[in-house]
C-alpha cells in the first residue's frame, strides 16, 4: 500500500504504463517542461524525454488530431486537454474520426488512444472552465468514457484505459486532484466497465460517479443518523455502463435517485433515470428522482458556483422526500 494523491496516482499510472509500453506517449499543452496544468505529468519529462512528452501549441484540434493519427499508425497516445470545456474545439477529430474509424474501416484499424481532461466545479474558474460535459461524450457511439471518483480508481482505471483497443475519454474532476488515499498498486484491477457499491443500504439506491459519489456518501451518512440506509453506486465508467449492477440494487429497494454534477436537461441524469424507469418499472415504488446541476452557466462567484450543483445536504433532503 502506498499513500498517493489523486494527481500522483494518475502520474504513477502513466509512468508505469510508459515503462511497459514504448508506444505510449503524452501530447498536449505544457505536459512536458511545465508538468501539466494540474501537475499530473510533472517529472515525467526527466525520465522519458521530449519525444514522449510532447509540448504542443494551444490547438486542441492539433492535439487530438495528432493522437488520432498516431493511434491509427500503431502508437498508443495520451492526449491531454487542460479543460474538458475545450473538447468542442476537437469534436471533429474526436467524434467524427476517432469514434468512427473502426466502423468505417470494417475493423481493420482502431484508435487506441486516451484523451485526458478535467472538468467540474470547485475552483471558481468561471463559466468556460467549470463545466461537466460528459453527456457530449456519452452521446457519441464509439467513445469509451471513464470518470474515476477515488485515488484507487484514478490509478487502476487509467491503467485499464491504456489497454483498450478503442478511444477512451478520461475525465478527472478538478476538485479531486489533492485527495489522498492508500492505494495497492499491485492488486488486480477492477473489471473494466464494472460499477462498485460504495455503501450498502435497504431503503433506496443513489447512483452517481466522479466527485458526486463523495457527496452521495456524505448524504448517506446524514441519512443513516435518521434511520434511512442508502446504497451508493459508483458507476466508474459511463461507457461501458454497468446497468446490471444498477438494476440489481434498484430491484432490492424499489427507490432510486441519480445524482450528477452536469446539467439536468438532456444530461447523463436523464439517460440513467430513463433506463431505470424502463428496465426496473415493475420494481419501482416511486418515480426515479434526479438531482443534477442547474441549467445555468457556472459563476465565478464561490457561493453561486456552489449553489449551481448538488451538495450533500440537497441529496439527503431529496432522499428523505423519496422514502417518506
Amino acid at each position: 500500500m502506498v499513500m498517493l494523491a489523486y494527481r500522483d496516482a494518475l502520474k504513477q499510472a502513466l509512468a508505469d504504463a510508459m515503462r511497459e509500453d514504448e508506444d505510449i506517449f503524452v501530447v498536449g499543452e505544457e505536459v512536458g517542461r511545465y508538468g501539466g496544468a494540474y501537475g499530473v505529468t510533472k517529472g515525467l519529462l526527466e525520465e522519458f524525454g521530449p519525444e514522449r512528452l510532447l509540448d504542443t501549441p494551444i490547438s486542441e484540434p492539433a492535439i487530438v488530431g495528432t493522437a488520432v493519427g498516431a493511434a491509427m499508425a500503431g502508437m498508443r497516445p495520451v492526449a491531454e486537454l487542460m479543460y474538458v470545456d475545450f473538447i468542442g474545439l476537437a469534436m471533429d477529430q474526436l467524434c467524427n474520426q476517432a469514434a468512427k474509424i473502426r466502423y468505417m474501416f470494417g475493423g481493420q484499424i482502431g484508435v487506441p488512444m486516451v484523451l485526458r481532461a478535467q472538468g467540474g466545479t470547485g475552483r471558481s474558474a468561471g463559466a468556460q472552465h467549470s463545466q461537466s460535459l460528459e453527456a457530449y461524450v456519452m452521446h457519441t457511439p464509439g467513445l469509451r468514457l471513464a470518470m474515476p471518483a477515488t485515488v484507487h480508481d484514478a490509478y487502476h482505471l487509467l491503467r485499464q484505459a491504456l489497454r483498450q483497443p478503442d478511444p477512451v475519454v478520461f475525465i478527472e474532476h478538478k476538485s479531486l486532484y489533492a485527495m489522498r488515499e492508500d492505494v495497492d498498486l499491485s492488486e488486480p484491477p477492477p473489471d473494466w466497465g464494472k460499477a462498485v457499491l460504495r455503501r450498502q443500504g435497504r431503503d433506496l439506491v443513489i447512483v452517481s460517479y466522479s466527485r458526486q459519489v463523495h457527496y452521495a456518501l456524505e448524504a448517506a451518512d446524514q441519512l443513516s443518523k435518521q434511520g434511512v440506509e442508502a446504497t451508493v453506486i459508483d458507476l466508474r465508467t459511463l461507457n461501458p455502463l454497468d446497468f446490471e449492477t444498477v438494476r440489481a440494487e434498484v430491484e432490492k429497494t424499489g427507490k432510486a435517485m441519480v445524482v450528477t454534477e452536469g446539467p439536468m436537461t438532456a444530461g447523463v441524469s436523464a439517460e440513467l433515470a430513463a433506463r431505470i424507469s424502463e428496465e426496473c418499472f415493475d420494481f419501482l415504488e416511486n418515480p426515479v428522482v434526479r438531482v443534477a446541476g442547474e441549467d445555468v452557466p457556472i459563476s465565478v462567484s464561490v457561493e453561486l458556483e456552489k449553489a449551481s450543483i448538488p451538495g450533500p445536504a440537497l441529496v439527503a433532503e431529496t432522499a428523505l422526500r423519496l422514502v417518506a
